[in-house]
């Protein structure tokens, strides 16, 4: 079985003081993926750029130093791997990691926030809609495709403690809700509802108003997988026990090829 995980860190250097490497190490994935790393790989310590039986890929921000990115720790190395997905107004952020495995395609992705106006939404739904159309490419072809990552939406009402209050705000707003709905059916699977159907689950709370207290969340943190490989999932959970970030880390189990 391989075992792996995905987590909004909300700066790589910060958590990194809050013992990320323990956490990292008690958890034990396979595979690593966190967005929001706020750094470049040179700017990060050494116990963080080199943890013991991983390798280690981090992809920044070319636009502004100590924004978004992505990085990827993982125990085996990957036949390939790209930083993008090769549209430069969607690549110079550092939101995406490619990764090939002998038997999966993994996306580490760092969706767009919408929240700073219209334009930025704007951006989002266009980074929605290029990334979709990536992902039903590779499924045409019969690729077997895992996307994980912070999606900056939250799909369904029982996906946020409140929905009507957030309904023309960014992140449950119907346009993106819908994207969601398309990426569904397009044949990616929301593995976590495969397992648990059950509200007041989520992934992120709001630090200012101490959400997390009061279980205030949203779930907007997602493992999807394509129809192909539904029969090796075993298993996909929110690991709200870890703190550190404003978001918690999220699973995803799948048995071996």
């Amino acid at each position: 079985m391989q075992k792996l995980i995905s987590w909004n860190v909300n700066g790589l250097r910060a958590i990194g003081r809050k013992g990320f490497v323990e956490m990292l190490q008690e958890m034990d994935p396979d595979i690593m993926c966190l967005q929001e790393i706020k750094a470049e790989q040179e700017q990060l310590p050494k116990k963080i750029q080199n943890i013991e039986n991983y390798h280690a890929y981090f992809n920044s921000s070319r636009t502004r130093r100590g924004y978004s990115g992505t990085a990827i720790y993982t125990k085996t190395e990957p036949i390939s791997i790209e930083y993008g997905l090769g549209e430069e107004r969607f690549d110079a952020e550092g939101r995406i990691q490619f990764a090939e495995y002998d038997s999966f395609y993994l996306y580490n992705i760092y969706y767009p926030n919408g929240q700073s106006g219209d334009p930025r939404l704007q951006y989002k739904l266009e980074f929605y809609d290029y990334f979709l159309e990536h992902a039903k490419s590779m499924m045409a072809d019969g690729k077997s495709i895992i996307v994980c990552g912070d999606v900056n939406t939250a799909h369904k009402a029982i996906d946020l403690a409140r929905p009507k209050e957030n309904v023309k705000n960014s992140g449950f707003l119907p346009e993106e809700r819908a994207w969601l709905d398309k990426f569904v059916e397009s044949g990616l699977i929301d593995t976590f509802r495969v397992f648990n159907q059950e509200p007041d689950n989520y992934s992120y709370w709001d630090y200012k108003t101490r959400a997390r207290e009061r279980n205030v969340g949203w779930r907007i943190d997602y493992f999807y997988v394509s129809e192909n490989l539904r029969p090796r999932v075993v298993d996909a959970a929110i690991l709200n026990q870890y703190y550190g970030s404003d978001h918690c880390p999220i699973s995803l189990t799948i048995l071996d090829d």
